[in-house]
């Protein structure tokens, strides 16, 4: 039973990441101190899907499930939950390069508008 608790905090801090990479430079025109954070994670995030690697969390989870007598899952957190509920058809090497242009272009385009925002001295 701990095990599969576990694995289901590992997933919730995991899809909390996801969307962290995906939405964070918007809150980052919220809140400026999350500049750091989310640069380093858009970069994480950017890294492993450009990549073709699979995120460590991943691992972790499956293992954990495994412990909890559940089966772990092929692949990426990406392919197992989110994938199949945005694309239609499998997974390519083109489709991960374009999510991880998408991701830099969308958020180059937020901190650009930050930055010409930004205060003047």
């Amino acid at each position: 039973m701990i095990y599969r608790a576990l694995a289901d905090v590992v997933l919730l801090i995991h899809a909390a990441f996801v969307i962290f990479v995906t939405i964070g430079g918007v809150l980052v025109l919220y809140k400026r101190a999350l500049m750091p954070w989310h640069l380093a994670a858009l970069a994480w995030g950017v890294l492993i899907i450009s990549m073709g690697w699979i995120c460590p969390l991943t691992p972790l989870e499956n293992m954990l499930r495994q412990f909890a007598g559940q089966e772990g899952y092929a692949g990426g957190f990406i392919e197992h939950y989110v994938f199949r509920l945005i694309y239609p058809s499998g997974l390519t090497r083109e489709i991960q390069i374009g999510l991880a242009a998408g991701l830099l272009i969308v958020n180059a385009g937020i901190y650009s508008w930050i930055y010409a925002r930004r205060p003047k001295r």
